[in-house]
């Protein structure tokens, strides 16, 4: 059996789908799961021992594209799939498999698919209230519950990509690490203030703590002003923007534990089963919490959060501003002991 797993676009809700990976292997033995994924999260899926293979998507987000879909589609016959999972819930994104002739095509109706899709699931979102779960429900007939509890998703780096890694960055291993994520691509208001994690890194610095700030180029200035902000004599590195998704997931397997918003960064550090703290605002983590045992979530739970806006409907930011750094600080230690 070969099956096409058109992923999603974002790098924390690939790693929530790889329970469905998982579970596709074990009702399927012998199964050659392909990803058809953008750039940016296949470096995600190639630390993930389900996926055999990762087919470039060269689409941008909302790009229509339909000679490159028709290419792209010729190239995927060829290969003989039998079945398509598709996560995302576009029309755009169930197109290729169409096109390509991929007999079992699986997914949620979403945006009016009959056709594209002929193995639809119907979404309840009180019977399925997290991502992971909504995923892994392709895995069964439509219609069949879920079972449960999930497979946590696990994402691979050995000791030698570790090192190899570290050698590129030309960076030595600290005896205490902590790994910061400070960003968050969907807006602000799931960013804790430079300010806490500055007075977090001060904290840290004092009990011997090297601190790392991990992310992309975008989150770089949010990681300067952590730095400039920080008063301790043992600044934080600031490696936003020069490392590789590769090499920042080899990063965080270093990490004594990781202190992180709700981010992509944040579901690869616990599919790591790094020790984990994620600070949560705008966002829900009853929706996407990281899925590990290691992984603890501090909220304030205000009345009016999660609003799941990008940026504070009413300009104060108190779920976030709020939350001090003593709090994280005092979870970071317990996790620390672990």
């Amino acid at each position: 059996m070969k099956a096409l797993m058109v992923a999603p676009s974002w790098i924390g809700d690939t790693v929530l789908a790889q329970p469905l990976f998982r579970r596709l292997h074990e009702r399927t033995p012998g199964l050659q799961l392909d990803a058809l994924a953008p750039r940016w999260v296949a470096p995600v899926l190639e630390r993930m021992p389900e996926i055999a293979q990762v087919v470039d998507s060269p689409f941008v987000h909302g790009e229509l594209s339909l000679k490159t879909r028709h290419r792209l589609a010729r190239r995927l016959a060829a290969a003989g799939y039998q079945r398509a999972y598709v996560l995302p819930n576009s029309l755009k994104s169930a197109l290729v498999p169409f096109f390509a002739g991929i007999p079992e095509r699986i997914g949620f109706v979403g945006e009016k698919r009959y056709g594209l899709i002929n193995q639809r699931h119907a979404l309840d979102k009180t019977v399925l209230p997290q991502m992971a779960e909504r995923f892994a429900q392709l895995a069964e007939a439509p219609g069949a519950p879920l079972p449960r509890p999930l497979p946590s998703p696990r994402l691979t780096s050995s000791n030698e990509q570790r090192a190899a890694t570290l050698a590129e960055l030309s960076l030595d291993l600290p005896e205490k690490l902590a790994v910061f994520c400070p960003g968050a691509e969907y807006g602000p208001a799931k960013r804790w203030p430079a300010r806490h994690f500055a007075a977090l890194t001060d904290a840290l610095a004092a009990r011997g703590y090297a601190v790392w700030l991990l992310g992309s180029a975008k989150d770089r200035p949010i990681a300067e002003q952590i730095a400039e902000l920080a008063q301790t004599t043992s600044a934080p590195r600031n490696l936003c923007g020069s490392t590789s998704l590769s090499q920042a997931i080899d990063l965080l397997a270093a990490a004594s534990f990781v202190v992180c918003n709700d981010s992509g960064l944040m579901h690869v550090a616990a599919a790591l089963g790094r020790p984990l703290v994620a600070v949560y605002g705008s966002s829900s983590p009853g929706f996407t919490p990281p899925l590990s045992e290691r992984a603890q979530v501090i909220s304030l739970r205000l009345e009016c959060s999660p609003c799941f806006k990008r940026e504070c409907p009413l300009g104060h930011l108190d779920c976030l501003n709020k939350l001090e750094p003593q709090r994280v600080l005092d979870a970071c230690l317990a996790r620390s002991a672990e």
